[in-house]
């Protein structure tokens, strides 16, 4: 199949104590389906599967729990960066997310800043009963 995949500790410099993430390179000839049935075999909170750019960035991420494909999440989308910053990205690059673009710049000094450029798209609104009922708790 060709994938290949990265683990990292996201927010954190000790091992095994941030966000566990799970990254993999080479699944653009994947289904959805697929991503979300290797995301369920990983079982982290969150797994990101790399894809080329549609709308002009460096690289599109999917963002998947062990359940749902999700448009945005901090830790997955911080730990992709890393990957593609350790693999010679650019200084300065777009990662398209479900949510929007996302500008990373490499800051010698202090990490990595990231910058939604305009406001994210949100999905339908929840109708209140239903997220009383999920919530378990009274309207």
């Amino acid at each position: 199949m060709g994938l290949t995949f990265t683990t990292y500790d996201v927010f954190t410099d000790v091992p095994y104590g941030g966000n566990p993430l799970a990254v993999v390179e080479g699944a653009e000839g994947l289904s959805t389906r697929a991503m979300q049935t290797i995301a369920r075999e990983f079982n982290l909170s969150e797994t990101v599967f790399l894809l080329p750019p549609e709308a002009g960035g460096y690289a599109r991420l999917r963002i998947f729990t062990p359940l749902i494909e999700i448009p945005f999440a901090g830790h997955p989308t911080v730990g992709a960066a890393v990957h593609l910053l350790a693999g010679g990205a650019p200084e300065r690059f777009t990662l398209e997310v479900g949510a929007g673009p996302i500008q990373v710049e490499r800051d010698g000094l202090n990490g990595t800043r990231f910058t939604a450029p305009g406001a994210f798209r949100e999905g339908a609104a929840l109708p209140m009963e239903l997220l009383c009922a999920c919530l378990d708790v009274p309207e």
